[in-house]
């Protein structure tokens, strides 16, 4: 069954050319640079670009504009592609790089120097700043923008046999310095870098500008439709113009739409850096980041994060998402999907005194409330268990729900039992709780008509496995943890991450597959971690509470 086109401006665009004839087939491309992991707003860029290419039978080019080899990495090159898979997309064809058109590029910068419509300046960047103009001042043009056509490819040459220093020349292309538009102001082309490319190694000492590469990488990949985000839209004058100068024999039309803003989220690429680079967070796939990889790790899954994109759409200018619609999106995907499991994260050990020492009854419990084709699971059944420690109070009023002393409660999927007294170590604190069984109340209430005041989750004391569970939360405690020029690091929260060390899972947690997931019940969602987790040293990942609690008492 072939997607369903969505409705939005983009899909109408994309719908008239078809109709029209201006397009045979749909050819789109997501151009990401390789200077960092993706995040959730690339995330819907990825969706939007394959998406609309997928829903229209053509295709998507997966594309690296790979010119600034200083930023650029072959780690960020892998864990894009992995992204990009995991998200459920495929490119077409083989990955592409912006630096495998170099030759063409530089021979199309000749090409425009011998039109006289480019030329090297050797302004340095203090000075270029000084000749630009402002947003209300037209520029000057450079002292060196009337070289001959000889002298600029002379020089030119030089630059590409590495004669010049960093920064002692670039190409320019001469388009108008007094134009509103500051991208028009004569652009810089090439600028010099000595130092080796990931994909070319040490074959160029010049490089082009992310400008000038990229409309012509579309170009040459025969792309119809180069959509873009909004603070693209001001370059599409100068992507234009290199087309209509350039003997390109394909031409592609740029559209932009709206970026994701997530509040309570950091996605500057730079800022992201920092949070790495200051070990802040634990990497760029740590649990708290908003980064793609980071978002897998916590626990989302490629169907939830899709879920989302369709729910936000696409839209010609830019806003504020909340986070609440990506934390909605997952919790409905988990909830239908993920197999209910039981956890205690701050354990309290109950002895039934009535229950023979020797004895281990085996139990059976569902794996989902309403999803028989999921199975059921054994649960090991022992005199000894443990219990939330919030589970218990010697006393409480009728709205406790769970165990108090001389009360009722029912362990889920087992019997309902009644707490008779509590052990104290030599500081008071309560230790161990005795209670004894209510025969015969597997599955029924108890014959005598005394209902349990609630349900709460437990794990054999003798069968139940140690884990360690990470408590994560949202990595900034303010809406806008960015906004102005505040030091953004200060709006850090502090209880994004809570380690439990000492948690007690049922047994078959521990045979968990890395990346499978699960409801904790009453705890929320969890996933077995991508890396670390393992029969022998379980570790679990809370990707969402069951609820959203940061509005409570607003």
């Amino acid at each position: 069954m072939e997607p369903t086109p969505v409705k939005n401006f983009l899909q109408s665009i994309i719908s008239d050319d078809l109709a029209n004839g201006r397009v045979s087939e749909v050819h789109t491309r997501f151009p990401p640079e390789p200077n960092g992991y993706l995040h959730v707003g690339h995330a819907k860029s990825i969706h939007v670009n394959f998406g609309l290419a997928e829903a229209n039978g053509g295709c998507c080019n997966l594309r690296f504009d790979d010119t600034n080899p200083e930023k650029e990495s072959q780690e960020f090159i892998e864990s894009i592609q992995a992204d990009v898979r995991w998200l459920g997309f495929q490119w077409e064809g083989e990955v592409r790089y912006a630096s495998s058109y170099f030759q063409q590029l530089y021979d199309w910068a000749v090409y425009l120097v011998e039109q006289g419509k480019a030329y090297v300046c050797d302004l340095n960047a203090e000075q270029a700043r000084e000749y630009r103009g402002t947003l209300t001042e037209p520029g000057r043009n450079s002292p060196h923008r009337e070289r001959s056509v000889e002298e600029n490819l002379d020089l030119l040459a030089r630059m590409k046999a590495g004669e010049f220093a960093e920064g002692e020349k670039v190409l320019r292309a001469k388009i108008d310095m007094a134009s509103p538009n500051m991208n028009l102001r004569d652009p810089i082309m090439y600028r010099i870098r000595k130092v080796a490319h990931h994909q070319t190694g040490t074959d160029w000492v010049i490089y082009p500008t992310y400008d000038y590469a990229h409309g012509q990488g579309d170009a040459i990949e025969g792309i119809t439709h180069s959509i873009c985000t909004l603070e693209f839209e001001d370059h599409r004058p100068l992507y234009d113009w290199f087309v209509d100068n350039l003997p390109v024999t394909s031409r592609p039309r740029q559209y932009e739409f709206g970026r994701l803003n997530l509040n309570y989220t950091v996605t500057s690429k730079r800022k992201l850096k920092q949070l790495v680079d200051d070990g802040v967070v634990h990497g760029w796939d740590d649990p708290r980041m908003p980064t793609i990889a980071g978002m897998r790790r916590r626990g989302f899954t490629p169907g939830s994060i899709r879920k989302f994109c369709e729910m936000i759409g696409v839209t010609r200018s830019d806003g504020v998402v909340d986070v609440a619609m990506l934390e909605f999106a997952i919790r409905e995907d988990l909830n239908a999907n993920a197999p209910r499991a039981m956890a205690v994260l701050n354990p309290l050990k109950v002895v039934l005194t009535d229950y023979p020492e020797a004895q281990v009854e085996t139990l059976v419990a569902p794996n989902h409330p309403s999803r028989e084709e999921l199975g059921s699971r054994e649960l090991p059944f022992t005199r000894e268990l443990y219990i939330d420690a919030d589970d218990f109070r010697e006393e409480a009023n009728k709205k406790y729900k769970r165990l108090v002393l001389g009360k009722r409660v029912r362990l889920r999927n087992a019997y309902v039992i009644e707490a008779d007294s509590v052990v104290r170590d030599a500081a008071g604190e309560i230790v161990e709780v005795h209670a004894h069984t209510i025969p015969d109340t597997i599955g029924a209430d108890p014959a005598d008509g005394v209902k349990p005041k609630g349900v709460i989750q437990w794990v054999s004391a003798s069968h139940g496995r140690r884990a360690e569970v990470r408590l994560y939360d949202r990595l900034f405690n303010h809406e806008a943890p960015d906004r102005g020029d505040a030091d953004f690091l200060r709006h850090l929260n502090p209880e994004s991450l809570r380690v439990v060390e000492q948690a007690w899972i049922e047994p078959a947690l521990a045979g968990a597959l890395p990346e499978q997931s699960f409801q904790f019940e009453r705890e929320g969602y969890f996933v077995a971690d991508r890396f670390e987790h393992s029969a022998d040293q379980p570790v679990f990942n809370r990707t969402i509470g069951l609820r959203d609690t940061w509005n409570e008492g607003a």
